[in-house]
């Protein structure tokens, strides 16, 4: 019996680059910072409930360029992880399959968590938290 010829995915050539799957690996990207935000979150509690060298230290950490850097990157993939979570939990409800629809939750996600990102270290900044 001779065997059929199966279709195969897109080649990278051919296949264009849209911005479905790049919110989709954003989304997970996302994610993972997160995840590492949350190991930073819990180095910060055991400094804060350890002596104070050891808090001194991570206030200093987290002070720093790379660490205000860090902060604002995890600020604003808590934000988009956020704001693409509420834009899938739409999708399971039905709502807002069309393209355009898509396109537009798409960079109303990008476009908040940056706008959000903003207003909250503007507040932080304004009233002396940083």
């Amino acid at each position: 019996m001779p065997v059929r010829a199966r279709p195969i995915s897109p080649h990278l050539q051919i296949y264009r680059w849209q911005i479905g799957n790049t919110l989709s690996i954003l989304h997970r990207f996302t994610g993972v910072g997160l995840s590492i935000g949350f190991l930073a979150l819990a180095y910060w509690f055991v400094a804060l409930a350890g002596d104070a060298a050891g808090f001194g230290f991570a206030a200093h950490l987290f002070g720093s360029l790379a660490g205000v850097i860090a902060m604002l990157a995890w600020s604003f993939a808590f934000f988009y992880h956020l704001l693409n979570g509420v834009r899938h939990l739409f999708w399971d409800a039905g709502y807002g399959f069309g393209r355009t629809e898509r396109h537009g939750s798409g960079w109303v996600a990008v476009g908040g968590a940056a706008l959000l990102t903003l207003g909250a270290w503007t507040l932080l900044w304004h009233f002396g938290r940083l």
